[in-house]
């Protein structure tokens, strides 16, 4: 991941958005405030889980993606598909009729996101053996990777230097079409993703128009081999190439307990921000997490099934992988003799960069001066009501507090400090008033009532 500028995939519209606070109080790393009515998001605290779109009651909250026609400006147009893609179909959909489907869109090529899990996991379990420090965590989920930077720097170098199956298939499957004749500028990889972190990661990284040339979220490439599927002649036979057949390892990679299974020693698998953030918070303060070897952690519930970008029940979805995925044991198909050149190119670029810690900076300055801040948060926290009701625009009273020392917010914000204030003739009704529209905009206090000069009493 680039040093300096981290891609964020989360995008809030302004004439959508109506301030209501509930993104803000669900946000995991406290990156959101409400500023003259509408919620806005600190860019270096936000980690891309998605946690504030699947809360939004009026959709204000969204992901970007590439556009869709811009697969057809490459010859070889692959879709590079996660096997949660097909759990968005009824067990009556065939992954025939589903493939046939995104061949009909314009792609020519169909890659399956998890081919190279084995081949990952062998690394995995390579580094994890030679690491220094226990336990190590999986760098599947890239959401819980900004997370540690974030949260949890001291973390980092727990994490493991591999790619996930995103970035290693994608690497691999390059090569395998560059053998085969295409030229760079040719390939236009596409990859299919269910969350907004993995979109955000991707984009960030060094090299990323070298592989990945685009990504298209998942409930849009759904919604476009739904339609293909309905409007589809009843007597109508799919007939189409299948991409590469995956094992049961490979299928389930992706699933809660999918990685953290394969594992020697004491591995867990935690999904859910919450519960993870929950979990290493435990572990950097008490003795209960001991002799854990490997973490697997996923940000969404269910893993990636739960994505925010997924569109059938992540209950369901699982249980459909679970199904699909029966009876395929078997010698994963990577290690084939025909790709021989390709998988020794991947084993040359299947580790990553170091994770820099990217901690989320309270406040600038010299160490005397941090903690000097932090002396005046505590002083702070002594008269704020302690209540975190989140009328002042920040999601806690820590968080005002924090803000006020940042020179972001005001005491008087507090609209319990602002009656105490109004109390003992310290602050006037007009300018208490003016607080209130600072954080919740104008339109939010103009009320037809009061337009029309009703009165209101309580009655």
């Amino acid at each position: 991941m680039k040093e300096d500028n981290f891609y964020h995939a989360l995008e809030i519209d302004n004439d959508l958005c109506m301030g209501c606070t509930r993104c803000m109080t669900k946000c995991p790393t406290r990156a959101i405030r409400i500023k003259d009515g509408k919620a806005t998001i600190h860019k270096d605290w936000c980690v891309d889980c998605g946690e504030c779109l699947k809360t939004c009651p009026v959709h204000a909250i969204y992901v970007g993606q590439d556009d869709f026609q811009r697969i057809f400006d490459y010859t070889c147009r692959v879709a590079l598909v996660p096997t949660v893609f097909t759990g968005q179909f009824s067990k009556y959909t065939t992954e025939k009729e589903i493939m046939s489907a995104i061949y009909e869109l314009g792609f020519t090529h169909i890659f399956p996101v998890e081919f190279t899990t084995d081949m990952v996991c062998r690394e995995m379990i390579r580094q994890m053996e030679n690491a220094d420090e226990k336990p190590v965590i999986s760098s599947f989920c890239p959401a819980i990777v900004r997370l540690i930077q974030v949260r949890f720097p001291v973390l980092v170098d727990n994490i493991l230097l591999v790619k996930p199956p995103v970035n290693a298939s994608a690497t691999y499957y390059h090569k395998v079409l560059e053998d085969e004749g295409f030229t760079p500028d040719e390939i236009g990889i596409f990859y299919v993703t269910p969350c907004a972190a993995k979109i955000a990661a991707l984009k960030s990284e060094e090299g990323y128009e070298a592989a990945i040339r685009g990504v298209i979220n998942m409930d849009t490439l759904y919604n476009k081999v739904y339609h293909v599927l309905k409007n589809r002649p009843k007597d109508h036979k799919s007939d189409c190439e299948l991409p590469p057949s995956l094992t049961k390892k490979e299928m389930r990679w992706s699933q809660t307990g999918g990685e953290s299974k394969h594992f020697p020693g004491r591995s867990l698998a935690i999904d859910e921000i919450h519960n993870v953030i929950d979990f290493l918070e435990r572990m950097e303060t008490t003795d209960e997490v001991r002799n854990v070897d490997f973490l697997e952690l996923r940000a969404c519930s269910r893993s990636c099934a739960g994505g925010v970008l997924t569109v059938a029940n992540r209950f369901l979805t699982a249980e459909r992988m679970m199904k699909r995925s029966v009876n395929r044991d078997k010698v994963p198909m990577i290690y084939a003799a025909e790709n021989i050149d390709a998988l020794a190119y991947l084993k040359q670029h299947i580790m990553m960069p170091p994770i820099p810690p990217k901690p989320k900076l309270l406040y600038d300055g010299p160490r005397e001066e941090i903690l000097k801040k932090m002396e005046q948060v505590r002083n702070l926290m002594c008269y704020l009501p302690g209540i975190d009701c989140g009328a002042c625009g920040s999601p806690n009273c820590r968080s005002l507090a924090e803000d006020i020392v940042r020179h972001e917010a005001q005491f008087s914000d507090c609209v319990f400090m602002q009656r105490n204030m109004e109390k003992h003739g310290k602050l006037d009704k007009e300018h208490a008033f003016r607080l209130i529209e600072k954080t919740w905009g104008k339109d939010r206090l103009n009320k037809d009532c009061y337009k029309k000069g009703a009165k209101y009493e309580g009655q």
